[in-house]
This record gives structure tokens, C-alpha cells and sequence, in this order.
């Protein structure tokens, strides 16, 4: 078979993957589409044990109503119920997705809008198209093609992602400085050992602070950074910014934000200038 066949087979399998699964969102047959997604409110929180593992998140209460058959059903996070949850408080209000009939299948998760039209295997399908284009191009016709292929939509995502990252960071910043800090306490360290590929073994640990807002709100959360010293931390005061509207937004150190900040903004700039080169390049390269 001659490499247009194979081009023309491949666009034609993924094609049809694609086309049959737009057809079927548009007709609302996904599973996604199919799913009830409602919202949960955390009625109690449990305060995890010193020196367990923080694999499972925060153990939490959550009660919610299904919508097709107006029962109230109270469950909790305990096993494989979707999205880690890690920082807790209650009356928190968490998302909570499963099959319709089935609310005892429930997953929690923090964005009820993620994946609703279920559109992931078909976009998926129409970028294995495009990269199947972009093969054939460099191939066939030149390999300057490939970097014009990577190059082009690389820039247009980095010129797409950048400002919406910075808008985001800053808000971010300014909401964490809105309120006076509050004190909180590192009330446990979580300790996992895992095994990394080459068969050694590495322990990680994260600290679980309490804090309680202005507002009154009590929370629970995990603290993976910020804290130094985070092996020993169990017991320590450490000082919360947090956001007022969200509490699961906080940290310990405002300086590492601002770090993190021009961190952000030095990947974003080296990822559009990779991708400008690449395309500059193929292009004087034809």
C-alpha cells in the first residue's frame, strides 16, 4: 500500500471516530451527557491521623439530592470516588457525578461542567488526523513541514494560554492579599513511600493544616508547598493568606506565589518562542 492509502486509511478510521461521536453528543447518547451531575454539600470533616497516607484525601460527609427521584442520599469519600478532595470545610458545596438511576456509583469532582458534552475521544480522533497530515507532509513532501505542523498551532495555544495564565495569576495574588492573614496549625504530616522505575524506593510528605477564616469558616487542608521543613512541621503555627471567596485558595508564603508567578510567565515565554522558531524555521527551510 502506497503511503497516500495509509494516509487516506487513517484519516478515514479516526474520521469515522470523530464523526460518530459528534453525531452521538449532538444527539446527547455520551456517557457524559448521560450522567447526573448535581451538587453535594460536606456536612462533617474528618481530621486525618498523623504519619496516614494522603492518597485517599480528607475524609468528608457529603449529602445530596438526586434529581430524578427527589432522594436525599448521605455518603462518604472512603475508596475510589473520583477526585481527591483536600481541602474541606463544612458546608463546602463539592460536585458529585454518576450514572442516572445509579447515584450509589457517585464520583465527587470540582468542575460539574468538565467533559459534559463528552467531546474527548472525538477531538482526540481529529488530532490524530491532523498529525497523520503532518506526517505525510514531512514525509512526501519535505521535513521542514514537521516544524511548521508543531510550530503553528503550538504558537497559537501558547498565544491563546498566556494571557488567560496571567489574568489567573493575578487574581489569584490579589484575592490571597484581600484580607489580613490568620494563624493555622499543622495539626498532621502525611507519609507515602513509593517506587520509582528504576525499582528504588522515595517517601513523600505533606502537611494538613487547620485555620479558621475571618469569616468563621474551619478549614481542613492539604499543604504540599510553602512549608519548610515539611517532615517536621507536625505541630507547627504557620501564618494562612487565603481567599475570602474560596478558602481551598491559601498559602503559607506569599513570597513563593510571586515566584511561582514569574516561574509561569518564564515557561509560558520559552514555550511560544519554542513554538515561533520552530515555525520561522520550517518555513525559511522549504
Amino acid at each position: 500500500m502506497s503511503l497516500e492509502g495509509y494516509l487516506a486509511l487513517w484519516c478515514a478510521v479516526f474520521g469515522t471516530v470523530a464523526l460518530v461521536g459528534y453525531v452521538r453528543s449532538l444527539a446527547g447518547l455520551t456517557a457524559a451527557q448521560r450522567s447526573a451531575r448535581v451538587t453535594g454539600r460536606i456536612e462533617q470533616v474528618r481530621e486525618p491521623r498523623h504519619g496516614s497516607s494522603q492518597r485517599d484525601g480528607i475524609s468528608v460527609v457529603v449529602s445530596f439530592e438526586d434529581p430524578y427521584s427527589g432522594e436525599q442520599f448521605t455518603v462518604t469519600n472512603d475508596s475510589d470516588h473520583g477526585e481527591r478532595i483536600t481541602a474541606a470545610w463544612t458546608g463546602r458545596e463539592i460536585g458529585v457525578r454518576y450514572p442516572r438511576g445509579r447515584p450509589h456509583a457517585y464520583h465527587f469532582t470540582s468542575d460539574l461542567e468538565a467533559s459534559r458534552h463528552g467531546l474527548g475521544w472525538p477531538n482526540f480522533a481529529l488530532f490524530l488526523i491532523y498529525v497523520g497530515l503532518v506526517v505525510f507532509a514531512a514525509i512526501d513532501w519535505s521535513w521542514p513541514w514537521s516544524l511548521i505542523g508543531f510550530g503553528v498551532p503550538w504558537t497559537l495555544s501558547g498565544v491563546w494560554y498566556m494571557p488567560q495564565s496571567a489574568r489567573a495569576v493575578r487574581r489569584r495574588i490579589a484575592a490571597l492579599n484581600s484580607r489580613p492573614p490568620v494563624q493555622g496549625r499543622v495539626i498532621a504530616v502525611l507519609t507515602d513511600t513509593d517506587t520509582d522505575s528504576e525499582g528504588g524506593t522515595f517517601t513523600s510528605h505533606t502537611p494538613v493544616i487547620a485555620f479558621t477564616t475571618h469569616e468563621g469558616t474551619a478549614v481542613t487542608a492539604y499543604c504540599p508547598d510553602g512549608l519548610p521543613h515539611a517532615t517536621t512541621s507536625h505541630g507547627s503555627d504557620v501564618t494562612i493568606h487565603y481567599d475570602p471567596d474560596d478558602p481551598a485558595v491559601f498559602t503559607p508564603n506569599l513570597a513563593s506565589e510571586d515566584r511561582s508567578r514569574l516561574l509561569d510567565i518564564t515557561c509560558g515565554t520559552v514555550a511560544l518562542s519554542l513554538g515561533v522558531a520552530a515555525a520561522v524555521v520550517g518555513v525559511a527551510l522549504l
